[in-house]
């Protein structure tokens, strides 16, 4: 019979694909986890959408899953943290109704609204007030083109919220956000931790909107009687802030003290360092949001196709290596990453840029295009797929080099995501960072770090910091190898050069 004395932590994570359930106990062992998957939209070019009602039938579907698989009462169960996609535009009305389906984050559709705050506010003056320059991603420039394209549901707004803290409003009935997820929406005083008056009142949005900020580890609300009945959690458990889904994985990673850094390859790939006080980058090319630790910032660079460049590889050009995959029981990636492994660093000359969608850092280029130079007859698919890991981790380190020209110390480095389960994506980084590299033996990401959340704020440890010395054990790490220095220094330069040389070209055939 299982051991239900001591206490239990729930981190929910709504991603952009499913949302994910992990509950543990208050030694960081996983009792159970959960994943539902769902779609998303895409109603025209460039628009992808969600409906949040999905978000929360999911939630309700994982959390009765883990509750019934682990076997736990759900007194067991002291603190729930919230994470999830960051960005994404939810709208209610004034009963608590869905407006509209959410605008995800990686929806494009509202560069005129950048350019407008560009051309009105200034980039320089949007960079005083919240940190961060006007993005497609960001929440605001979501909410102008409502404004701007459907006055109707404009004039119903009663309240904006993220994606995790509509199910935060679900639970508890509460209206509350955190400040490292409030960071991404372009209306934030990320400096001050609060909502900034003068950019609400620049873009007309009324700051009674907005919900409350809390520190993430802040307890926001208490599940309902009427949540309860829907997931199987006891009335009255603690619902903390959280964070966003950047913010909660770093907590996962124990990014959470000066020098430590993590290189998160996913669907995109993010390098992320934490500050103790306030950096700005004054071109925005990092984006500088509130960490989850309190009285703690956080600065990041973004790949925009990272473990998606190889995705997009898989889909396109390896049919007959999914169906091998799938009738020996081994994944696809791992067939494509050892056909790899017998083509020498460097690729024989063979550049990638991983620009498939654009880029955020360090260009903040939508136009941006992906290449392969450098092709010659002696190339063969292993060289291309090594040449797309090479690629993705130059343009990590493109990041890596801005958050050391902050003045940031880099002294250990943390890998995760996708990319972290491959020795060979793991070794390239080594070797093109020149520095060690090292994974977390904990693989939930941002959901173990939104439990831990939970775990800080209901009095289970006194900080994060102690949370995730306590609970966060690294692998012995991935040391790189000198020889493979020269050749990775001289295919980085060629793929700094490549994309100067090729912007205006990327900036013509985006007319085509």
């Amino acid at each position: 019979m299982a051991d239900h004395r001591g206490k239990g932590f729930i981190g929910i994570d709504v991603g952009t694909s499913g949302v994910k359930v992990v509950l543990i106990d208050e030694t960081g062992r996983t009792l159970a986890e959960s994943t539902c998957e769902y779609s998303y939209q895409q109603p025209r070019p460039l628009y992808v959408e969600q409906d949040p009602e999905v978000w929360w039938q999911n939630t309700c579907l994982a959390l009765r899953d883990v509750l019934d698989t682990s076997g736990v009462p759900a007194t067991f169960v002291q603190g729930i943290g919230l994470t999830g996609q960051m960005h994404s535009l939810v709208l209610l009305d004034e009963t608590g109704r869905v407006i509209r389906p959410a605008i995800l984050w990686s929806d494009q559709r509202t560069q005129a609204e950048c350019d407008w705050i560009e051309r009105e506010i200034g980039t320089d003056e949007t960079i005083r007030l919240v940190a961060n320059p006007p993005l497609t991603n960001f929440t605001a420039t979501k909410l102008l083109w409502v404004a701007n394209h459907e006055p109707d549901n404009y004039a119903q707004i009663d309240k904006v919220l993220l994606p995790k803290d509509y199910i935060r409003y679900r639970l508890t009935g509460e209206f509350a956000t955190d400040v490292s997820d409030a960071s991404g929406t372009l209306l934030l005083d990320v400096e001050h931790r609060q909502w900034s008056k003068e950019m609400c009142e620049a873009l007309s949005v009324p700051m009674t909107w907005l919900p409350a900020v809390y520190e993430s580890v802040e307890v926001t609300g208490k599940v309902t009687t009427e949540a309860a009945n829907q997931t199987g959690l006891a009335v009255g458990t603690s619902v903390v802030a959280g964070a966003g889904d950047q913010a909660a994985g770093a907590v996962g990673n124990g990014i959470v003290r000066s020098g430590v850094v993590s290189s998160t390859i996913g669907t995109s790939g993010v390098v992320f360092a934490y500050a103790e006080g306030i950096v700005k980058d004054p071109l925005g090319r990092l984006h500088t949001f509130c960490h989850a630790v309190p009285g703690a910032w956080h600065v990041m660079g973004v790949t925009q196709a990272a473990g998606g460049s190889l995705q997009w590889f898989r889909n396109e050009f390896t049919q007959l290596e999914q169906m091998t995959a799938q009738l020996i029981g081994r994944d696809t990636y791992e067939l494509l990453t050892m056909e790899a492994e017998q083509i020498a660093p460097g690729s024989e000359g063979l550049v990638y840029l991983p620009y498939l969608m654009g880029e955020r850092t360090p260009h903040l280029d939508p136009l941006a295009r992906g290449v392969f130079f450098g092709m010659t007859g002696r190339h063969q698919r292993a060289h291309f797929i090594r040449a797309i890991l090479e690629g993705v981790t130059f343009s990590l380190q493109d990041c890596l080099k801005l958050i050391e020209g902050v003045n940031l110390p880099v002294e250990q480095i943390r890998v995760s995501g996708g990319g972290a389960r491959s020795h060979l994506w793991k070794s390239i980084q080594a070797d093109v960072f020149q520095q060690p590299v090292y994974a977390v033996q904990s693989n939930q990401g941002p959901a173990f770090g939104a439990a831990l959340l939970a775990g800080v704020g209901t009095g289970a440890y006194q900080s994060v910091q102690e949370a995730c010395d306590t609970l966060i054990q690294t692998d012995e790490g991935i040391r790189p190898e000198p020889s493979h220095f020269p050749v990775y220094e001289k295919a980085y330069k060629m793929y700094v050069s490549l994309y100067e040389a090729l912007k205006p070209h990327f900036q013509e055939v985006a007319t085509w």
